[in-house]
């Protein structure tokens, strides 16, 4: 590479929540500076929740995101009953895992075939793959209306769903139609495995970076809903410690805050993190289906994470499969306590890690709001990745550059790039 300087411009990122691009600058054969650009609007959830009832926050941060709704509502809800004293029975905590793992199906059934998939093949979209391989397709919303009908039926709808409330649901799933979901799900089991031959076929490029995963972790089964935080250097705590080891920081080109663990550095979360953190909790089929691949685990390869959420895929329907068997549809309706008191929550949504705090008064009123969304946790990550992939890719053509940089991206199925595109690079050459 000359000594010229070389500044490659990436102007917006598409369906992002707000609006992002790419900024890199290269002189003499290095990377002088390198801003992964997030100009996303303020969103005030935090905010506007001050003064509400705990009892509505459910619902109101549900609208965080389309795609990931249940996650929000389930965090919020795990963090709320902390607060108020509330400690689910074991059929209720089974209710709840069942609707997070539809939302799981949905939501990977989609970023594999439909955001990730493309790019590995060399198309511009799943529209375009649908001509060569209609059958994969055909697969793909096939899981994905699987999902998406238990998430409605559980939930009372597939987007931003309402039954689910801090202390139980307001309606319980018809036993009948969950008996028929179970047979769907037996018959999708053969599509999810084929889906991880299907994943790990691609032409994944070679591409590592050692950086600490973190996932929450339980002993006896694959973490969803609550569990310790801990990661693949050690990291092991309590939710109640997440702020003590968890931190934020502004940076000048993003309005996405970069998090980080104290004392150490960026860190990545989502399928590929749990996998590497909890393989033996996988279901037998999940881990033979790993194994098959011939991917080792754990893996820091970042383009692995779509065999990682084919390899959930197989154990979001064993699992779903299970807490069906073992269901006992008992009316749960909503009537927590009502007391001043501050709590922590998690779940595993998707695409990783969400964290949601909440301090409440006496009347059961908002005082305090902290969340943090798996994109917050990993939006510092991504751009570190970028900084040791571009002097790989920076000779290669323009159009083949760029989508280098939009697969990295892509790679962590984040709210900001959800099916984004790098739509303007210019190399500017002295």
């Amino acid at each position: 590479m000359s000594s010229a300087t070389k500044t490659v411009k990436v102007d917006y990122i598409a369906r992002v929540e707000g609006e992002g691009g790419l900024d890199i600058r290269v002189s003499g054969g290095q990377i002088q500076d390198l801003r992964l650009n997030i100009f996303e609007p303020p969103r005030f959830f935090q905010g506007f929740l001050i003064g509400r009832s705990f009892d509505e926050v459910p619902d109101l941060v549900s609208r965080i995101c389309g795609i990931c709704p249940v996650s929000h509502q389930l965090a919020a809800i795990n963090a709320l009953e902390d607060a108020l004293g509330f400690v689910p029975d074991k059929g209720l905590k089974d209710l709840r895992k069942l609707f997070a793992l539809s939302q799981w199906i949905q939501s990977h059934a989609l970023h594999i075939f439909f955001l990730a998939a493309p790019d590995f093949l060399g198309y511009e979209s799943v529209i375009a793959m649908a001509a060569e391989y209609p059958d994969v397709v055909k697969r793909a919303l096939k899981l994905k209306r699987l999902g998406n009908d238990i998430t409605a039926h559980i939930g009372g709808r597939e987007v931003h769903p309402v039954t689910a409330k801090v202390g139980g649901f307001t309606k319980v799933p018809d036993k009948e139609t969950m008996q028929e979901f179970r047979k769907r799900l037996e018959e999708a089991k053969e599509d999810a495995v084929a889906t991880v031959e299907f994943a790990a076929s691609l032409p994944i490029p070679q591409f590592e970076r050692k950086c600490e995963h973190v996932a929450l972790s339980q002993r006896d089964e694959y973490a969803v809903i609550g569990g310790r935080i801990k990661s693949t250097e050690g990291l092991d705590i309590d939710v109640h410690e997440y702020r003590d080891y968890i931190k934020e920081k502004q940076v000048p080109h993003s309005t996405t805050l970069h998090s980080y663990i104290v004392g150490r550095d960026s860190f990545m979360v989502g399928p590929l993190p749990r996998v590497n953190i909890n393989f033996d909790k996988l279901s037998p089929d999940a881990q033979e289906a790993a194994r098959k691949t011939g991917i080792p685990f754990p893996n820091f390869n970042p383009y692995n994470s779509i065999v990682a959420r084919a390899i959930e895929l197989v154990h979001a329907i064993d699992e779903s499969i299970w807490i069906i068997d073992r269901l006992d549809y008992a009316d749960r309706t909503p009537n927590p306590p009502v007391r001043s008191g501050k709590g922590a929550g998690r779940t595993e949504a998707p695409r990783g890690f969400l964290y949601h705090s909440y301090e409440l008064d006496d009347e059961g009123l908002v005082r305090f709001a902290d969340i943090v969304a798996p994109t917050s946790h990993n939006l510092y990550n991504i751009e570190k990745d970028l900084w040791e992939l571009v002097p790989q890719i920076l000779d290669l053509p323009e159009e083949e550059a760029t989508l280098r940089c939009e697969m990295m991206v892509r790679n962590y199925d984040p709210c900001i790039s959800c099916s984004c595109h790098f739509l303007k690079l210019r190399i500017h050459r002295d």
